[in-house]
């Protein structure tokens, strides 16, 4: 197989890179692209496999990201997603790395953040396109040895031959370009000794492009005055190291003002919003409330139950179990969710615990399982969302196993640091990335619903007024310069 040589960097005269192409990368970071979106990488920063990569001084957030790099044979101009692949001439592995100190500099450009030397190795061999179904590669990563990405390119939310003929629609591609295609979930942060690996292969072809391996060591010449300097926010640190948990960071709790606004409106409205956003499955169903007549909104903190298996039972269900603990640890306005498997036929919690998390400050329980003590646990103060009663303690059915990891609750998925809104209606998930826009969006909605009740009260038809056409939203923003929205004030 032929290799990536140094005359395979000078032939690169472009290298282009996909901001987020798979879908489990997207929903990680809970927002999935319509489109694909671009980003120019210096050439100057390619490198081959075996070489070092400096940690800038002053850095602390070098991010490894595992990539399929696709190297354009024949030139692209105008090309259509049926003939794009023909373009390709060559596969292998890529590393995006970049620094997240300095992306605040870049404003949006990644000039600076991901165009330092050294920061695109490539290869070690090249898959010849041909050769191998561009749907059937596979990508995996490793840092130290330990595996910490895995995907394929069916994956993708964005297909090669889409990639390559979006990209040549305003700009030709030519021989020797690459394009990096994205990563999938568990890119994270390397430090100074970390060895990273990256391979592609095609199992059904029995080709690879071999392990890339890249060493980071330690820069030792600080930044000058002259330009901007290294600089890091907590949200940089989570989005480098792929989450809250792994940064080391506090969890983020909800703040008054947009717990305020999502407690103002119903969830019939916020999931109406989801639904203009994509967001068809973020509803946590066939649950009732213990209060009804209470909104809540708050944090998920998760916990996942197992089917019984008595010699389990005895290393995970007694004790200072998984539940406990995670009940120990609730903060205040956090809500705990809780994976039964929708099997109702045993308690998931009884009155004890549940009052320790209402002690803790916790907005709410769910359980899409069985509650035991209902009465007891009717008549505290926080909701609990559940499925029936049930006499029974939890060993009947079910093992505390792990938490803060996803979750499926009464058919939703539900993540960590997901944002929980309940009322009389039932549960919605929102993605913290969606929570201020939904939010807003669902005030305005009901500010408008409030108009439109008041037509229909008088008498008028709905053709037209629900939804508003323009006639009637004319009407509607004269009607709201005498009726402000109380919901939308802080």
């Amino acid at each position: 197989m032929e290799q990536v040589s140094a005359g395979t960097l000078k032939r690169a005269g472009k290298v282009i890179a996909v901001h987020v192409a798979y879908r489990s990368r997207a929903e990680q970071r809970g927002n999935v692209p319509a489109l694909p979106s671009y980003f120019l990488k210096a050439s100057s920063s390619l490198s081959l496999s075996g070489s070092d990569v400096e940690r800038p001084d002053g850095c602390e957030l070098l991010a490894y990201e595992g990539e399929i790099a696709l190297i354009i044979g024949t030139a692209a101009h105008r090309v259509a997603p049926a003939n794009a692949w023909a373009h390709v001439e060559h596969v292998t592995a890529s590393n995006d790395l970049g620094v997240y100190d300095l992306k605040y500099a870049d404003k949006g450009s990644n000039v600076r953040s991901k165009s330092g030397d050294g920061f695109t190795p490539i290869g070690p061999g090249l898959i010849p396109a041909r050769t191998v179904d561009p749907s059937r590669l596979r990508l995996r990563t490793w840092v130290n040895g330990r595996l910490v990405q895995s995907d394929n390119s069916a994956g993708l939310i964005f297909p090669f031959s889409q990639i390559v003929a979006d990209l040549s629609q305003l700009m030709t591609l030519h021989p020797g370009d690459i394009i990096l295609t994205g990563t999938p979930a568990g890119s994270s942060v390397a430090g100074p000794g970390d060895v990273l690996e990256i391979e592609v292969d095609c199992v059904s072809a029995r080709m690879s492009s071999g392990r890339l391996r890249t060493t980071v060591t330690q820069g030792k010449v600080p930044f000058a005055s002259y330009g901007n300097a290294p600089r890091t926010t907590d949200a940089d640190r989570e989005a480098a190291w792929g989450s809250v948990e792994a940064a080391g960071l506090a969890p983020k709790g909800l703040n008054t003002e947009l717990r305020r606004k999502l407690t103002s409106v119903g969830t019939a409205t916020l999931s109406a919003q989801l639904r203009q956003r994509g967001l068809n499955n973020v509803s946590i169903d066939g649950l009732q409330s213990t209060r009804p007549e209470i909104r809540i909104a708050g944090i998920a903190r998760t916990l996942r139950f197992v089917p019984n298996r008595e010699d389990l039972f005895i290393s995970h269900g007694g004790g200072y179990n998984a539940q406990k603990r995670i009940i120990n640890t609730l903060n205040d306005g956090d809500v705990l969710v809780m994976e039964a498997r929708g099997d109702p036929g045993a308690g998931t919690i009884g009155d004890v615990l549940a009052l320790r998390a209402q002690v803790n400050g916790a907005a709410a329980i769910v359980t899409d399982g069985g509650v035991r003590d209902i009465a007891a646990v009717a008549a505290l103060e926080m909701p609990t969302f559940y499925t029936g009663a049930h006499p029974a303690v939890l060993g009947r059915r079910h093992i505390p196993w792990d938490t803060d990891i996803t979750i499926s609750c009464g058919g939703a998925t539900v993540q960590p640091g997901d944002i929980i809104v309940g009322d009389a209606d039932g549960l919605v998930v929102i993605p913290p990335s969606f929570a201020e826009d939904v939010a807003d969006a669902a005030i305005a909605q009901e500010h408008e619903e409030v108009f439109i009740a008041e037509m229909v009260t008088q008498g008028h038809s709905v053709e037209g007024l629900f939804p508003l056409d323009a006639h009637w939203r004319a009407r509607f923003s004269e009607w709201a310069k005498s009726h402000p929205n109380p919901a939308a004030l802080p």
